[in-house]
């Protein structure tokens, strides 16, 4: 199964922590979604448009979701790869793939809405043109819909 991980523009590995458990023995739910920020984030930075300075233009997360296939345990090593899925005029969705290299398999899939943002006006912005551009060059122009 690790074998037929594509090649994603973001990638990364973590440690699954003994603290990440619950009581039922296994990762609690919401650590999923924590790995799945994990991911968004290092895209985001690897993109080169993430703004922590909070002075400009930045992105905001508007809506996240997570699959759970498989659980994952103490100890183990996470792959989590993250692509941009959709391109809309005022957002962009993106998937993070969770993978148990303990298991051979994939244990989630985070789905989520990111929409830039203004810190400037206080408002949400259209995704701006560079972001645009930068993305169809990874993607191909399939990826950004009409504006």
């Amino acid at each position: 199964m690790l074998e037929d991980i594509k090649l994603a523009f973001f990638q990364t590995e973590i440690d699954v922590q003994w603290g990440d458990m619950d009581a039922a023995q296994h990762v609690n739910n919401v650590i999923y979604l924590r790995w799945g920020e994990t991911s968004r984030i290092g895209f985001y930075e690897k993109l080169n448009v993430l703004n922590l300075d909070f002075a400009d233009l930045g992105i905001i997360l508007a809506w996240q979701d997570c699959k759970y296939i498989f659980p994952a345990t103490y100890p183990d090593t996470i792959i989590l790869t993250y692509d941009i899925i959709e391109v809309l005029p005022d957002r962009l969705i993106g998937e993070c793939r969770m993978y148990s290299k303990k298991h051979n398999r994939l244990v989630a899939i985070s789905k989520s809405s990111v929409m830039a943002y203004s810190y400037k006006a206080l408002k949400k912005v259209d995704i701006p043109v560079d972001w645009k551009e930068r993305l169809v060059k990874i993607y191909g122009d399939s990826i950004s819909k009409p504006t």
